[in-house]
């Protein structure tokens, strides 16, 4: 009897969960696997499933990054589609002349002109959430996206400013806060969108760059000489 028991207990089988999730308990994406889907159980090694695509959600960790890209994806344009919902567009910055300052206000300066060893091109304007940034002067949009390299959401705007050819750079916007595209000509102080902290950025701010004739320029002095 005891070598029957013995014999009969190596033919037991062992009943394991048909689902599994993501290691980091990410809950926009999960493996999902049912019944009767053809899979093979390696004993002692890690387990191989040949699940059919139509009876699970996510297998690979590539379809896992998918899901998890789209989910964020949505997340922006749920964002987008309120960030200006509350806003006058018809707002305008302060003064009167042909060069305006692009912010109302700023609460202090960060990183400065060249700081970083030489690295940092513009000025960061510290300031909350959702300030209006404007176009320092009329001219037209050269780029507008949510996603424009280190500066996440930004714009730069080209200018002709006393016969030079200036270009401006809006950096770290909220978004979904752009109010203007590419192509858009834009009038001097015109809100072109709202302060965040998007892309290469730690906390919220106006990342300002100006180059004039193709050269950068310190942002603050060329404001400072120019803005009224």
């Amino acid at each position: 009897m005891l070598i029957f028991s013995v014999v009969a207990g190596m033919f037991a089988t062992v009943s394991l969960p048909a689902f599994a999730s993501s290691p980091h308990g990410d809950p926009v994406a999960t493996m999902s696997y049912h019944h009767g889907t053809a899979q093979r159980l390696a004993v002692g090694a890690v387990a191989a499933a040949d699940a059919q695509h139509d009876d699970y959600t996510a297998t690979t960790q590539e379809e896992l990054d998918r899901a998890k890209a789209a989910a964020a994806a949505a997340a922006k344009a749920k964002q987008a589609a309120s960030a200006l919902g509350n806003v006058d567009l018809s707002m305008v910055a302060p003064g009167t002349g042909a060069v305006r300052w692009p912010l109302p206000y700023y609460d202090s300066i960060g990183d400065g002109f060249m700081s970083r060893g030489g690295e940092h091109q513009g000025v960061d304007l510290l300031v909350g959430a959702g300030t209006p940034i404007f176009s320092v002067a009329a001219g037209t949009v050269k780029v507008s996206s949510e996603s424009y390299y280190g500066y996440g959401v930004g714009i730069v705007i080209e200018h002709v400013i006393g016969g030079q050819r200036v270009e401006t750079t809006y950096g770290h916007m909220t978004y979904g806060s752009r109010a203007v595209q590419v192509g858009d000509t834009v009038a001097a102080g015109q809100l072109i969108g709202l302060v965040g902290s998007t892309g290469q950025s730690t906390a919220n701010h106006l990342h300002f760059e100006v180059r004039v004739n193709g050269g950068l320029v310190d942002p603050l002095a060329w404001l400072r000489a120019n803005a009224g």
